[in-house]
């Protein structure tokens, strides 16, 4: 574990100050550039404001300054003497949790945000939970607008244990709380004079200096993106097989399986940009030889033979519903894992997971836009997937409708 770049995620309901918040990490940490800052202040004042609106740092959608609020994930970037950051802003609207999904699949950290007027509200469990469902093991709640209630450590404690409450029924994380007033900068960058009861580090000391465990998946994940066979004469012979490393390692002369046939050849060859490597690991792009002309196309997994997943045609996943038209078993679907995709349906529905409570419904028949719940996938063609507690990149998938919308993103359980 090292202190190097940190992606994190700002989630919570609407109008907890996610917006705010980063803007005034921006401008406090130096991480906005003066004429962003000057840009945001005229548009506020424009408005009939005075001085900077530090949301319209991160709120750069045209429709977002005129609604107030936000309804894609922004994604800023930004640095300090100590770290390099990447925050996506995430939408706090019910019908956007899709986006916060999407903000959420590559964050390391998950910041929620949590009105101390309003306490803990089911926008605030739902996205804590996606949180968790997406593999993230750290997760600060950042209680905001403690100046609206007189900077009380009753209402910061009472947030607190019903967080802690929530988390009870949850795998162990690393679950941190801080009091925060991102309006007025108390306790993000600088600690301000208002909470002499809390002893602990500030919102951004905590962001430069956690220790972020990552997932160690070591197993060999290659998923084959391209084959790639020259047209050039000279080059008849050769056939690549490029992609992305997603998990582990790979060298000259090792064996490797191909999912989903299961047939078994050595790799002669790795390549990248045209420099030739002994070995490679995860998350390299690459271009593979190999020792025999197999039939492999785009979708196939290369693994190491030791550790090689069996492929499936059926398994169970937690899934969470993205679309307005309610998912209903046995509808078909295009299943996208990794570069594959196989035509799928869900079969059953075990139970819905009700994000306030955590209680499981079952007798389901559907799934309604920002469900969660444990289905069964069936799929046409097998797929070589681990389950996602294990591997992140191999264990996760989409949904995809015959109007090629994405509306669903599932999680490999077993």
């Amino acid at each position: 574990m090292s202190v190097g770049l940190l992606r994190f995620l700002t989630a919570g309901s609407v109008d907890d100050g996610k917006s705010t918040l980063i803007g005034r990490m921006l401008v406090d940490a130096r991480g906005a550039f003066e004429d962003q800052v000057s840009a945001a202040t005229r548009d506020n004042e424009r408005r009939g404001g005075k001085g900077i609106d530090f949301s319209l740092l991160t709120d750069g959608l045209k429709a977002e300054r005129e609604q107030g609020i936000t309804i894609d994930v922004a994604y800023r970037y930004f640095a300090t003497d100590r770290r390099k950051f990447i925050i996506a802003d995430a939408p706090g609207h019910e019908q956007y949790t899709r986006n916060m999904v999407t903000g959420a699949s590559t964050a390391d950290l998950a910041l929620v945000l949590v009105d101390a007027r309003t306490g803990v509200v089911t926008q605030s469990r739902r996205h804590a939970f996606i949180a968790h469902l997406l593999g993230i093991r750290h997760i600060i709640v950042a209680v905001n607008k403690m100046d609206l209630v007189d900077y009380s450590k009753a209402a910061y404690d009472k947030i607190c244990a019903d967080f802690r409450e929530f988390f009870s029924h949850l795998d162990p994380i690393d679950l941190r709380f801080i009091p925060i007033s991102a309006l007025l900068g108390d306790m993000v960058v600088t600690r301000g004079d208002k909470f002499p009861w809390y002893d602990g580090p500030t919102l951004m000391e905590t962001l430069e200096t956690i220790q972020i465990d990552t997932q160690s998946a070591h197993e060999l994940r290659f998923p084959v993106q391209l084959v790639n066979r020259p047209p050039m004469p000279e080059l008849a012979d050769f056939r690549g097989y490029m992609g992305r490393i997603a998990s582990g390692r790979i060298h000259v002369g090792q064996e490797v399986s191909i999912l989903p046939s299961g047939r078994r050849t050595k790799v002669t060859g790795i390549t990248t940009f045209g420099n030739e490597l002994q070995s490679a690991f995860a998350p390299q792009s690459v271009t593979l030889t190999l020792a025999e002309d197999v039939d492999i196309s785009r979708g196939d997994l290369i693994t190491a033979v030791e550790d090689a997943p069996a492929p499936l045609k059926e398994f169970e996943a937690t899934l969470c519903w993205m679309s307005q038209h309610p998912l209903r078993t046995s509808a078909k679907y295009v299943l996208r894992h990794t570069t594959r995709k196989v035509k799928a349906m869900v079969s059953g529905i075990q139970f819905r997971i009700d994000p306030n409570t955590m209680a499981r419904e079952t007798g389901i028949s559907e799934l309604k836009q920002n469900d969660i719940a444990r289905v069964t996938i069936k799929t046409l063609l097998p797929i070589a997937c681990d389950p996602y507690r294990v591997n992140r990149e191999t264990g996760a998938f989409i949904l995809i409708d015959d109007a090629n919308d994405t509306v669903g993103a599932g999680f490999v359980e077993a």
